[in-house]
């Protein structure tokens, strides 16, 4: 059953990582502040680089992480894997593909969703509400 969610929730934080601004912007038009009506708005944290994407993971706080596979020189799917091995309940990540025929990779990365390059907005936040949903606990 749908659930309305209190507009009062704290936003849900998602970190967009990649190494080009444009990809980052995509990502974040795509999804807009309320990517459906069930959940909080989202508040994004735009990281260009490995490190920082491991600090704001280290830190806690992140609802959803999505990596571009096709960053450099730390690739998406390299960094998930390594946030699914050390961070113990990691958030969902989605992986940035640069085909659709990669979607196996991120297999291997133990990403929950795979979306390729270019990105189709629809795709984007059918699968970002599907990872989201579990993370919303259920208002009366």
């Amino acid at each position: 059953m749908w659930r309305v969610t209190d507009h009062n929730a704290a936003p849900l934080k998602v970190l967009v990582y990649s190494d080009d601004v444009n990809t980052r912007q995509q990502v974040i038009l795509a999804l807009g502040r309320r990517p459906h009506p069930d959940l909080p708005e989202l508040q994004y944290v735009e990281v260009a680089t490995e490190p920082v994407v491991i600090q704001n993971m280290d830190a806690g706080g992140i609802a959803l992480a999505i990596l571009d596979g096709e960053a450099v020189p730390a690739g998406g799917m390299g960094i998930a894997k390594q946030l699914k091995d050390e961070i113990y309940q990691c958030p969902p990540c989605v992986v940035l593909t640069g085909r659709v025929q990669d979607a196996w990779l991120a297999t291997w990365s133990r990403a929950e969703a795979a979306v390729a390059h270019p990105i189709d907005p629809v795709q984007l936040a059918e699968t970002v509400v599907a990872l989201l949903r579990s993370r919303v606990p259920a208002t009366s």
